[in-house]
């Protein structure tokens, strides 16, 4: 990525905001470790792949903050931080997103305790588009472009098409899988989707920056702002939505977490 000059202003704010979701990642694993004797044995393989989910992010964005403050020093004048030479390594977001983007997938699917047929057939074509759809954005992103019709733009579209391919099954067969559960358990999937939707259809917004007239440092820092709040939300905000579910699904079943520790 090309480096230019930033304000202290551009770069604490990417910096604060790093170390935030380092701080969020890790609160909501401990939060997922913690919660586990609340839902029933069942649904806990959910919540330990929500806290693999976190943990995986909370080590890349540790990278990613590492390779940013390599990556600018301040100038002499102590007014701007300038390029050290060093390359800032923004490849570690599509490292995170490879592992974690199938396994915010998975655990959606285990949560809900479908035949082993339904969940086999789901979790095979959800982790091959999701796995595509990061890795058909990532050349792109390589890729400075001020145009839709540039290839930054190309291979956005590629990314696209799997994406829209994962909404299908969301909406189409998990949502009819969904009929059979109780009222409050559609309700929380049918917000789980919308956050998904939402916080999937931000990453290509952040990804079009160039596109809108963005520049320069203000490019650099609204795609890194950007990326790192859709990644709060749809990793450690997800989570606490999967236990919620797995925690009504528990209650609709007749768990009691007083009768397991006492058992």
């Amino acid at each position: 990525m090309e480096l230019t000059s930033l304000s202290l202003g551009e770069y604490s704010l990417v910096y604060n905001m790093l170390s935030f979701s380092i701080a969020a990642m890790l609160a909501a694993g401990a939060f997922f470790i913690l919660a586990r004797d609340r839902v029933s044995p069942k649904y806990r393989i959910s919540l330990v792949v929500s806290t693999l989910v976190v943990g995986i992010a909370a080590y890349h964005y540790f990278r990613i903050t590492g390779s940013w403050a390599a990556a600018f020093e301040i100038s002499s004048s102590g007014t701007q931080y300038l390029s050290s030479g060093k390359p800032f390594n923004d490849a570690y977001r599509y490292v995170d997103w490879l592992l974690t983007v199938p396994l915010l997938l998975v655990e959606l699917v285990l949560v809900l305790n479908l035949s082993r047929a339904k969940s086999s057939s789901m979790l095979t074509k959800l982790v091959i588009a999701a796995v595509l759809m990061i890795a058909l954005g990532y050349p792109g992103e390589l890729l400075s472009a001020d145009s839709m019709f540039s290839e930054r733009g190309f291979w956005g579209l590629l990314s696209t098409l799997p994406f829209i391919y994962i909404l299908y099954i969301l909406f189409g067969e998990l949502g009819t899988a969904m009929e059979g559960q109780p009222e409050r358990v559609r309700v929380l999937f049918r917000n789980i989707r919308l956050l998904l939707i939402f916080t999937w259809g931000f990453y290509p917004i952040v990804y079009m920056a160039p596109f809108f007239g963005l520049t320069g440092s203000t490019s650099l820092v609204t795609i890194q702002v950007g990326y790192t709040i859709a990644d709060v939300l749809a990793k450690a905000g997800y989570g606490v939505m999967i236990y919620a579910i797995a925690r009504e699904k528990s209650l609709a079943e007749g768990y009691s977490i007083e009768e397991a520790y006492t058992s």
